[in-house]
């Protein structure tokens, strides 16, 4: 009998956050991302209508165009990116022990699909981000450069979490007021990235498509662009693990693992098609007990737990050694 895996990309399999280099390839353009970035947390805490976090890769789009950025870009970053320590070695064992490996990714087509290919999973397993910008880039007016030039000038005085009001307030204006009277307006309103309740509704599609309930599903992500996705197998019962996770995701997870090595999580993995819930509960809560060493291996039982300050805080380290500048985003 088969058993089911889902991961997030980046984070668990590749510590590189493809936006965010893409950002980096223009002047400043890590700390536009940087703003923008908080930007999506602030929405996604408000719970603003219509808005899913992950929702920064539609709103960097017009950053992308005035820079031009182009798919070339991204299959150029995509071909250099590393994968995270263990993610092939875990990925190989897990398809040799007749796992079904699928990945649910925020992240552009032209990215998840190159590193999904890497570990050899299969492409109509991995659900992302459709992505035409070449077909964006039409020649932007004089009107619309002016209007992007100034919002990157705003941006590059606003500093996260210091600034948030400011953040919330100036953005709010450009992307729902000022954008949206322009042609440019249109490129956002058409990427619908694959971030919160659009990745459990993907995760629905593959789990109707071989008729499996969440329940019976492992999912693995880090971030707020996951933390719907893993809340909804936590609640169904399945198995929910964040990994090298953050604030966001840490509170909807079954289990957690900090750790420089994904493939720390093969012997949990092991033990799920044994006993499930039950069989993985016990090896955690033994290897909680001994704690992890140096910077590998921190196990921790997440699943009714109230006070997770402390998880937190080794995840926050691991993370932030693993995924370097893109630990930081939210």
């Amino acid at each position: 009998m088969a058993n089911f895996i889902c991961f997030d990309l980046e984070g668990p399999l590749s510590p590189q956050d493809n936006a965010y280099e893409l950002m980096k390839l223009f002047s400043n353009g890590d700390r536009i991302f940087e703003v923008i970035s908080r930007y999506d947390d602030l929405l996604t805490l408000e719970e603003r209508e219509d808005y899913e976090p992950g929702d920064t890769l539609a709103l960097i789009v017009p950053f992308l165009i005035l820079h031009n950025i182009s798919e070339d870009n991204i299959a150029t970053l995509a071909a250099k990116a590393s994968l995270t320590g263990g993610a092939a070695k875990l990925i190989s064992w897990l398809q040799y022990s007749s796992w079904k490996v699928f990945c649910i990714s925020t992240t552009y087509e032209q990215y998840a699909i190159h590193i999904t290919q890497k570990l050899d999973i299969y492409a109509h397993n991995v659900a992302c981000t459709p992505f035409p910008l070449d077909k964006f880039r039409a020649a932007l007016s004089q009107e619309e450069s002016k209007l992007l030039r100034q919002a990157e000038e705003d941006m590059l005085t606003m500093r996260p979490p210091t600034d948030d009001k400011r953040i919330k307030q100036s953005l709010d204006s450009f992307f729902w007021e000022k954008l949206p009277a322009t042609d440019l307006g249109t490129a956002i309103r058409q990427v619908k990235p694959i971030g919160g309740r659009r990745k459990v509704d993907a995760l629905k599609r593959f789990a109707d498509k071989y008729d499996q309930p969440l329940a019976k599903w492992v999912v693995i992500g880090d971030s707020i662009t996951d933390f719907r996705m893993l809340q909804a197998v936590e609640e169904a019962g399945g198995l929910a693990i964040a990994f090298n996770a953050n604030e966001y995701a840490l509170p909807y997870s079954t289990m957690g693992l900090a750790s420089t090595l994904i493939s720390d999580l093969t012997e949990v993995l092991e033990a799920w098609p044994k006993g499930q819930r039950g069989a993985v509960e016990r090896i955690v809560k033994y290897k909680e007990k001994w704690d992890g060493k140096g910077d590998r291996g921190y196990f921790h039982w997440l699943s009714g737990r109230k006070d997770i300050n402390d998880v937190i805080e080794v995840h926050k380290r691991i993370r932030k050694l693993v995924r370097e500048e893109a630990g930081k985003l939210g």
